[in-house]
């Protein structure tokens, strides 16, 4: 049933050698619930920290993270990454929504690296902003879609199920 589990039921890394090498993508996304006085204060133009720019340094955050998932998730394999792209909006409801989309030509997918992206982008956003208010909540982090391998998959609002 999982993948990292050998017949005795210890784990190791999935042996991906006889694999195809496709494009693979991934899509993840998490939201900030913003209390109001920070949400305000960053519709206000508040994106400049003494830490430095929040959106500009979490955007660099979540792909340092991206890059370096597999020293942080065990057993995730080095995959040579050709593209992650973080987005981080305020939506009307004053709180932030960061997006991220990785893509690799590589025999496993890229999951891992698009929710670490987003994961630490969050974790950036929670410690420039700290000294606000410690009231920011950080939820919602999920897959969003993926592409390649031997099955897609695209996230509804029920819970979702995957052979993968």
């Amino acid at each position: 049933m999982f993948s990292h589990l050998n017949k005795d039921g210890q784990p190791g890394m999935v042996d991906v050698g006889q694999k195809a090498v496709s494009r693979r993508t991934a899509h993840a996304r998490c939201t900030l619930e913003l209390p109001k006085i920070l949400a305000d204060a960053l519709r206000a133009g508040g994106l400049q920290t003494k830490k430095g720019p929040l959106v500009a340094t979490a955007i660099i955050a979540g792909v340092m993270a991206a890059k370096n998932t597999p020293g942080l998730i065990p057993l995730c394999h080095p995959i040579p990454l050709d593209d992650c792209k973080i987005s981080i909006e305020q939506n009307a409801d004053g709180n932030l929504q960061i997006n991220a989309i990785v893509v690799a030509n590589y025999r496993t997918g890229v999951e891992m690296e698009a929710l670490t992206a987003v994961s630490v982008a969050a974790l950036t956003v929670y410690d420039m902003c700290k000294s606000v208010t410690k009231g920011i909540v950080i939820r919602d982090t999920r897959l969003i879609e993926k592409r390649g391998g031997k099955s897609d998959f695209t996230s509804s609002n029920s819970n979702e199920k995957t052979d993968e």
